[in-house]
């Protein structure tokens, strides 16, 4: 019998999302909101949310707002989640995003708590803590004031060493930076790839070249999230690419975080790329008919994995 891989999310920018849903956005007008739901999230949260619905032990962490952190709290007590945050004094950040009704995703992310020297020791001894008797960490999201990316780049070095596998997803300075440490995984877009690359990107096989060149510095696996056309995992032994069936978009609002979690599941379940692919793949595909993070029906995620098409190269596994 396998021993049972534990996982930690780290998300170092958490934010209450306040999401509000409407016909089409008036740029300059007053907007009438149909629906509004707010809820805890940021892109670790949002990955731990669905893997412990998908049924894993999670362990959370981070930097948290000591002043409004009761949602995030009885998210964690829902879920059973080992709440590791540290908290620092203040709110944590509200977003907003605007939904329309084609699917369309207007965002306005607003700053965050400020960590201090004291709180980041804090965190890099909870994080060693932690690497005792964990195996896979998910770095995922933006990093709040206080926080160079330099830093966010060595924990990554850090837990590597210590044999650790770090999915990392980020963006802008953080993800360039944290991506010379050279994480097991990380999930760019095309647009991010193309910052990391410096090359332009006009069709598929630019976008395969790109992610390969990635592989070859030294990320073990680059997943490329492509949208409704699927994704695109590049990894030492080839590529391999999954399609999944035409979903109605109602929001793409955590999408890429669920793409993240389902890969991260099967690196739990220690299951064959080919099927981690189709199943993170098939999740995602789910994510978008929805508003909101999280797994309504594994059921329809397991049907849908059956109409996912992949390919892969010959040596792909």
């Amino acid at each position: 019998m396998k021993a049972q891989l534990k996982v930690v999310t780290v998300t170092l920018n958490p934010a209450l999302d306040l999401t509000g849903s409407l016909q089409q956005l008036a740029i300059g007008h007053v907007n009438l909101i149909e629906s509004a739901d707010l809820h805890a999230a940021g892109k670790g949260i949002n990955v731990a949310k669905v893997l412990a619905e998908l049924g894993a032990a999670v362990t959370v962490s981070g930097f948290l707002g000591s002043d409004n952190q009761a949602p995030f709290t009885q998210l964690f007590d829902s879920l059973n989640m080992n709440d590791q945050f540290i908290r620092v004094a203040g709110n944590t950040r509200t977003n907003v995003k605007i939904v329309e009704n084609s699917g369309q995703v207007s965002d306005s992310n607003f700053p965050g708590i400020s960590v201090t020297e004291a709180h980041l020791q804090a965190f890099e001894d909870k994080l060693l803590a932690l690497s005792l008797d964990h195996d896979i960490f998910v770095i995922a999201g933006s990093l709040p004031i206080g926080i160079a990316p330099e830093r966010c780049a060595k924990w990554i070095e850090t837990l590597q060493k210590k044999g650790k596998k770090v999915f990392f997803d980020s963006s802008n300075e953080a993800l360039v930076a944290g991506v010379k440490s050279n994480p097991y995984l990380i999930k760019p877009n095309d647009h991010e790839l193309t910052i990391l690359t410096d090359a332009p990107l006009t069709n598929d096989s630019d976008i395969q070249q790109a992610a390969q060149k990635l592989q070859r510095q030294g990320c073990s696996n680059v997943v490329i999230s492509l949208g409704e056309k699927g994704a695109l995992w590049v990894h030492q032994d080839g590529w391999i690419t999954a399609q999944p069936p035409l979903s109605e978009v109602v929001s793409t609002v955590g999408a890429g975080d669920t793409l993240v979690a389902g890969l991260c599941w099967g690196e739990l379940q220690q299951w064959p790329k080919t099927q981690t692919l189709s199943f993170a793949t098939a999740l995602a595909s789910l994510a978008v008919s929805q508003v909101g993070v999280g797994v309504n029906d594994i059921n329809a995620v397991l049907a849908a994995q059956n109409n996912v098409r992949t390919e892969q190269s010959p040596r792909g596994i």
